[in-house]
């Protein structure tokens, strides 16, 4: 045991620390804002995957992991860039 599971978080497969807080979980995975008006289905990640070649798309994600960890230590939030340059990096790890 570890102090995430101590105080009621969980691991993720690969045994990093998930958020806490479901909320801030949300910003990182799931943000409403990426979500298309009245389509919920549907997020802007995954138009713009449909719209570009892989290649294409594993550049973007490789640029967006660059640039959140680039970042992350000019925000004040430098665990939600983080998170997101992890996010990223998945992403392309699923891509290939």
């Amino acid at each position: 045991m570890n102090i995430v599971t101590e105080v009621g978080g969980s691991l993720d497969s690969e045994g990093m620390p998930l958020y806490l807080d479901d909320a801030l979980e949300d910003l990182v995975n799931h943000p409403n804002h990426y979500k298309a008006e009245g389509v919920s289905d549907i997020e802007c990640i995954d138009a713009i995957q449909a719209a570009l070649t892989e290649e294409e798309f594993r550049g973007f994600c490789k640029g967006n992991n660059i640039k959140y960890t680039w970042r992350s230590n000019k925000k004040q939030d430098v665990r939600s860039n983080i998170e997101k340059a992890r996010w990223y990096l998945n992403k392309l790890l699923e891509s290939l």
